[in-house]
């Protein structure tokens, strides 16, 4: 009887890191991943599924590792699941081995230990068009005899050898084949010497017997590495790649971006005239506001994956007959300024994001980054973080909240700890609206010096995580980092199709959240902005003393007079120092849930009460109009660079302060990363505020 007959068939991806096993798992399952999370583990596995000839399996992206002797959080999930000792999961069907051609005999390490477990394997020959394309002969039928298993050359990068390699899966899954031993002998049963010896002594007896390099192989990189790995030049050069991919990223997003903008400005100009000037039937009305205020919600609700309960439907209905029964003009004001406004005044940034996300993944698949962690991992051990806090670190540039989970590969407590605490502090794609916001306000017109704010953002982000990291080694986390063992991966051809693809995952992300999260805070942000109205006797006033700006000035006393104006000018005089005014204020407070948000704050806050006249005008645009009392601009040099700095440093970002609980096991380290990076937020800002008023850049 076969495996299909019984139950769903598993199938167990495992390889060396840069072998292309992630690669090779997108190509099998077409990037239609799921994260799963079993119980008693605290690494996370992707799964998905593979299409085999006439069935389907389960297929299992284990972590990549060097060995499974169970030494590191990776190697231990990795040995349980394919020993089925990890409850929910049983022993896979079939072992898919995925060996790097290139590199053929430091991958037989672990390949021998993976066949020493006795499982079904077939192994996959990735990268053999690089290793053609550097002259690598290798033999396959008597590599597939050495090995007493199944060889398949493909190629995840291109496909080749794909529809050879799952022909094989599903054969191997139909009628299971005995197991052979190989001739290897088992370090698992002990042996004499050093413990590895006769698998290191079998790996090279099997490389020499099947592959055949030039003998030339190899000088070319270890060339480029003396340069890029470098103390000093290396440092220098990862400034260099940085810049250019900023510069990059400001000369391509323009034209993209002023397209999502003019979308949005005319979206709101389209809904605005859309709208009646009066409401004839007041029940057609409700009925018709009620079915598309839920139909909205149901869409946020799917993206953000809530599903439906007593509660949601209950939050959902009563939203939607607020929103019905609003009086016209705010229902106008709530649509166009609130959610249209709130919306495009995030998603106008979607292209640089984007575009940041492919070239760091071109950057990854090429090898390059792997040298950036070398040269890095000096630095990063002197201010006490050990150097596999690279990868987090790594992933917290997309996400703090990836970062900090990915944090849980360290062994160490007290490293992984400081790891977690200082992570926040490195730019995340988060911050990027703002860094545009603010890139965009002082030099519209020159990317270079925008990529320039770029790159000093950055930096300040990372030189604040290796200072907090080193003040932390100095006092309450005493003790010195574990050093970074890591592997240089050949440089290689980088991947437009799985670039393409991460960057269509990113976006989507970005994109789901500005319709959830971020369309969220912007309505209760409007309802702030819009209530308690100011009566009429006072609007009558300011109209008669503001004369031929009266309309201006009503909706700035509006703006003054509800809760979020209260608010804002609660706390001018805590902000006032660091150059912000009240409104700059409100976006601040409101950003603490979710940094994103000022963007669509600002837009709201200063937005309301615009000319219709200016309905087409930028955010950036109205930003720039924006004066103080005494005349003078808002957003000055001085106070611009003033919130970039409050921003890059600021802890601003609810769920991850619960990951961080969550990973700690305690609030206590949750408050003090809180505590300690707002206090450096507010310390750094107020120094570059004033420092930058006396120099006349005010």
């Amino acid at each position: 009887m076969s495996v299909v007959d019984t139950k769903r068939a598993t199938v167990a991806l495992v390889g060396n890191p840069n072998a292309g096993k992630t690669s090779l798992f997108n190509r099998l399952t077409g990037l239609r991943a799921r994260t799963a999370n079993y119980p008693g583990i605290t690494v996370d596995l992707r799964k998905g599924t593979v299409a085999l000839p006439g069935q389907s399996a389960e297929l299992i992206d284990l972590p990549g590792l060097y060995s499974i002797d169970a030494l590191s959080p990776e190697e231990q999930v990795a040995k349980a699941v394919l020993l089925g000792e990890i409850d929910g999961a049983d022993v896979p069907d079939v072992v898919v081995l995925v060996l790097d051609a290139t590199n053929l005999e430091r991958n037989l390490f672990l390949a021998s230990q993976i066949l020493d477990l006795e499982l079904p394997t077939v192994v996959a020959l990735n990268l053999i068009d690089a290793a053609t394309a550097a002259d690598i002969r290798i033999e396959v039928d008597k590599l597939a005899a050495e090995l007493h298993c199944p060889v398949v050359p493909v190629s995840a990068k291109t496909g080749r050898g794909v529809p050879e390699l799952k022909k094989l899966l599903h054969e191997r899954l139909s009628s299971p084949l005995p197991v052979l031993q190989t001739e290897h002998q088992s370090c698992t049963t002990g042996c004499t010497g050093c413990q590895f010896s006769a698998r290191y002594d079998w790996a090279e007896r099997v490389s020499k017997a099947a592959v055949h390099s030039p003998d030339m192989l190899g000088r070319r990189t270890a060339a480029v590495d003396k340069l890029l790995t470098n103390p000093v030049v290396g440092v220098f050069a990862f400034l260099a790649v940085m810049l250019g991919v900023f510069y990059l990223i400001f000369s391509m997003a323009s034209v993209p971006m002023d397209l999502v903008d003019e979308t949005f400005a005319s979206l709101g100009e389209w809904a605005n005239q859309q709208l009646p000037e009066t409401i004839s039937n007041r029940a057609l009305w409700f009925g018709g506001v009620f079915a598309v205020s839920m139909s909205l919600l149901a869409g946020s609700y799917w993206a953000a994956r809530i599903r439906w309960s007593r509660t949601s439907t209950a939050i959902a209905i009563v939203t939607s007959a607020v929103v019905a029964l609003l009086p016209l003009e705010d229902f106008r004001s709530l649509l166009v300024d609130g959610v249209i406004g709130g919306i495009g005044g995030v998603l106008i940034f979607l292209p640089q994001i984007c575009i940041l996300f492919f070239f760091i993944s071109l950057l990854e698949d090429s090898g390059y980054m792997a040298r950036a962690a070398f040269v890095m991992e000096r630095l990063m051990r002197f201010v006490g973080l050990p150097g596999k806090a690279f990868v987090p670190m790594l992933s917290a540039h997309a996400c703090a909240i990836p970062g900090i989970m990915a944090a849980r590969v360290i062994e160490n407590w007290r490293d992984r700890l400081v790891t977690i605490l200082v992570l926040p502090l490195l730019t995340c794609s988060a911050r990027l609206p703002v860094y545009s916001m603010i890139a965009a306000l002082l030099f519209a017109e020159s990317p270079f010096k925008a990529s320039l704010v770029f790159v000093g953002a950055y930096l300040l982000g990372i030189g604040a995580a290796l200072f907090s990291a080193w003040c932390l080694k100095k006092t309450i986390l005493k003790g010195d980092a574990i050093p970074l063992v890591i592997e240089l991966p050949s440089y290689r051809m980088p991947s437009l199709i799985n670039s393409l693809q991460l960057v269509a995952e990113r976006g989507m992300i970005f994109v789901r959240q500005a319709g959830t999260v971020i369309l969220l805070i912007s309505v209760i942000l409007w309802a702030l902005a819009t209530y308690p109205k100011l009566p009429d006797a006072q609007v009558e006033q300011v109209a008669a003393n503001a004369g031929a700006n009266a309309e201006q000035q009503v909706a700035q006393a509006s703006l003054a007079y509800s809760v979020a104006g209260r608010v804002g000018k609660l706390f001018e005089p805590v902000f006032r120092p660091l150059g912000f005014d009240w409104k700059i204020n409100v976006g601040v407070l409101t950003s603490f849930a979710a940094r994103e948000v000022v963007v669509s704050t600002l837009a709201i806050v200063y937005g309301i009460g615009e000319d219709s006249a200016e309905d087409e005008a930028t955010l950036v645009e109205t930003l720039r109009r924006q004066q103080r009392p005494d005349g003078t601009p808002v957003f000055n040099m001085a106070t611009s660079l003033s919130l970039l700095v409050f921003f890059v440093l600021a802890m601003q970002c609810l769920p991850t302060q619960a990951v961080t609980k969550r990973e700690t096991g305690s609030w206590k380290w949750a408050m003090l990363q809180l505590g300690y990076m707002s206090g450096l937020a507010y310390v750094a800002a107020l120094v570059t505020y004033q420092v930058c008023t006396r120099a006349g850049l005010g």
